[in-house]
């Protein structure tokens, strides 16, 4: 598994390794473009040496901010996303033990007596967890559930229909379709669309 979404190879090869960055790529995904977006973590991790969680919350907050404005900025508003990459890391430490990945592989508790009432979480409960993440609402925390489950080995049941649309097999909707530079391209065409069809 490799992801291809931004064209260049250390920050894919980032977003592949590093579930956190993958979800930081995933909240600084909103008024810009999407490369610019998932090219953040790299940008955060070169420029602060912070690589996890709990190393990004603890950041003095404004050096942090001060590394967002670096040109090339990591997003058009580093004031507001500086301060919310924080939080989400926050959240990360405080409830899912510092490892972003808990979100799609931590078993979910059943009744009983806890022997075998944990099994892994499905689609359903993985959108739940998503959406309970700062900047995180319905359609951010679908497209990352779609993007988990095409691209990132999650293979919980429900996952597609709790992504929908997002999750339908060989669509071009969002960052979870990426995998080449034409399928980008069949993105953004898919999405300039959209938008002119909201405007119309």
């Amino acid at each position: 598994m490799a992801l291809h979404i931004t064209g260049d190879t250390a920050a894919d090869d980032l977003l592949t390794r590093d579930p956190l960055a993958l979800l930081i790529g995933m909240l600084l995904d909103q008024q810009v473009a999407m490369e610019t977006a998932f090219a953040g973590p790299l940008k955060i991790e070169q420029r602060t040496g912070a690589t996890d969680a709990a190393a990004i919350a603890a950041y003095d907050p404004e050096e942090f901010l001060a590394a967002f404005k670096q040109s090339p900025s990591v997003h058009r508003f580093p004031g507001s996303m500086a301060t919310r990459v924080q939080t989400l890391c926050q959240v990360i430490v405080d409830d899912w033990g510092g490892d972003a990945a808990n979100l799609w592989t931590r078993p979910s508790t059943g009744s009983g007596t806890g022997t075998g009432s944990e099994s892994a979480p499905d689609g359903a409960e993985v959108l739940r967890r998503l959406k309970g993440l700062p900047g995180f609402g319905e359609q951010k925390a679908k497209i990352f559930l779609a993007l988990l489950g095409k691209q990132y080995g999650f293979s919980g049941a429900g996952w597609r229909e709790a992504s929908a649309p997002y999750g339908e097999d060989g669509s071009f909707r969002s960052v979870a379709d990426i995998v080449s530079p034409e399928s980008l391209t069949k993105v953004r065409e898919h999405k300039r669309a959209m938008k002119a069809a909201a405007k119309g």
